[in-house]
């Protein structure tokens, strides 16, 4: 079954493939706890930290200006995913309609059912970087974050986190649920920042 859908490269294709991942057809499903069912129109994205308090329905965020892009994601558990298309509201999009103070150095995200993890303010406000509602042409399904997600696909996936919640702008960096149990506080799949001894 593993050799139905998943295949070791037969080398990094151009810089794609970071090291010790495997490709996949599939979209493997991966989640802390089970996953969260609720309706577009139930989103709030609140902002909290130091960029003020603000709270985005899901109408406001449809409002800003919606972005499709494809991209390679890659999954700590090994996997590497080429091509994927999401569409949603770039974060520097987001930015530009929020106040963040000259302090801010980290951002929290927070999450339906209480998962966290944490992105530096330099890895969070990418052009690249998506508050993902739709993947490959249709709405996000529950099980892979939708109806919103943060997609950051230049760290390994648990950085993008599922059914967001909350982003909290901070003065120094913290560690969310995996970071707290080993994972690495940046992430990186090139650099096999897997573990916190990585």
């Amino acid at each position: 079954m593993l050799g139905k859908f998943f295949k070791k490269p037969a080398d990094d294709m151009g810089g794609r493939i970071p090291p010790g991942q495997t490709l996949t057809t599939r979209f493997p499903v991966l989640t802390y706890g089970p996953a969260q069912h609720y309706a577009p129109q139930d989103v709030q994205l609140r902002i909290s930290g130091l960029a003020g308090a603000r709270t985005f329905g899901w109408a406001d965020l449809l409002a800003l200006p919606q972005t499709t892009l494809t991209y390679d994601i890659h999954c700590v558990t090994h996997w590497s995913k080429l091509d994927t298309t999401w569409t949603g509201v770039r974060v520097t999009d987001l930015l530009a309609v929020l106040d963040v103070d000259p302090r801010a150095t980290h951002v929290m995200q927070r999450s339906v059912g209480g998962y966290t993890t944490n992105l530096s303010l330099e890895d969070f406000a990418r052009p690249e970087n998506l508050l993902a509602h739709t993947f490959d042409g249709q709405p996000l399904a529950a099980e892979h974050g939708g109806p919103l997600r943060l997609v950051v696909p230049h760290l390994y996936f648990w950085k993008s986190a599922k059914w967001l919640t909350e982003l909290e702008f901070m003065a120094a960096d913290a560690p969310g649920f995996w970071e707290k149990n080993g994972y690495h506080m940046r992430g990186d799949p090139f650099q096999e920042q897997r573990y916190d001894d990585d």
